[in-house]
């Protein structure tokens, strides 16, 4: 295709942009979230790491973002489909991706949710009059007949913005990477994650264990620092001296993420301890308190 996606690719990236609807209201095994979306599209587009770089931003994007009951909420997994197809289809970098498709049409599937949900009260009806009759089969099969207009409220505009988009993604892709707003769209892209932090930060109880957001942002900082200074002096040797091949590593996000797992297991044991204590402290007053009674009784009785 014109817009360098094959059809193949088209054709399971669509796939998956149903499955992950219906792994989101059913199965929930976290493939349906925005970082598996960027490893999926970047396995199948054959880029693995601009995948991840999209997925992880749209994530951290969404991160503090939650809706109740029947509301609806941006698609991040499709944004993330999208963006990552056209930025390694396409060569767009991915900051501007992520800001100019992948926020957008995660916004714009809004309506899509929508509709599928306006279209399901059909074979919810359906089932109401079933349950009166007493038709389980009936009821069975328009169960899963409500998977139709979830399933398609996201594989067909992904097929369509896939298959049929390229010239006009082409176009802005060559326009945004040459023009001076692609800095903006960079820069904004960039700090979307941002903005997911402080969304989830504003719903964390920072104020009773602000401590701990010090210690891990130290703790990331630090570690940050010295890993990417030992990788520099390294990247500088190897420059110097043909013979060195040494490789170090990156910054062990594994590491510090057991850190943390360390930390908030300290402060749940903590935390149950103290719950231990206040829960046990009535029941020592009212063995107290039964204690007294009877010194008084017996105390009353020897008088």
């Amino acid at each position: 295709m014109g817009s360098g996606i094959a059809i193949w690719q088209v054709i399971i990236l669509t796939i998956y942009s149903m499955y992950q609807i219906m792994d989101e209201l059913t199965l929930q095994t976290s493939l349906s979230q925005p970082i598996w979306a960027g490893i999926i599209a970047g396995l199948v587009m054959g880029d693995l790491k601009t995948g991840l770089i999209i997925g992880g931003s749209l994530q951290l994007t969404v991160l503090g973002v939650g809706t109740f009951g029947g509301a609806s909420k941006i698609d991040a997994n499709s944004g993330t489909v999208m963006a990552t197809a056209f930025a390694i289809g396409t060569g767009m970098k991915p900051e501007v991706a992520v800001a100019a498709l992948g926020v957008p049409v995660a916004s714009l599937m809004i309506q899509t949710d929508i509709v599928a949900r306006f279209a399901n009260t059909f074979f919810q009806h359906r089932i109401d009059k079933l349950i009166d009759e007493e038709n389980y089969s009936g009821i069975e099969r328009n169960y899963l007949y409500g998977y139709l207009p979830w399933t398609l409220s996201r594989g067909i505009p992904v097929f369509l913005a896939l298959a049929f988009g390229g010239p006009f993604v082409r176009t802005a892709v060559d326009y945004m990477n040459t023009n001076l707003l692609s800095n903006g769209l960079a820069t904004a892209g960039a700090l979307l994650p941002a903005v997911g932090f402080a969304i989830l930060l504003r719903y964390l109880p920072v104020k009773k264990h602000w401590p701990y957001l010090i210690l891990g942002f130290v703790i990331t900082a630090m570690l940050s620092t010295i890993y990417g200074n030992v990788t520099l002096l390294g990247t500088t040797i190897a420059g110097m001296n043909a013979k060195f091949t040494t490789v170090f590593a990156n910054l062990p996000m594994l590491g510090i993420a057991l850190i943390g797992f360390a930390l908030a297991a300290m402060q749940y044991n903590r935390s149950v301890k103290e719950s231990n204590l206040v829960a046990a402290q009535p029941k020592q007053n009212a063995g107290a308190t039964d204690l007294d009674e009877q010194d008084g009784e017996i105390h009353g009785d020897e008088l």
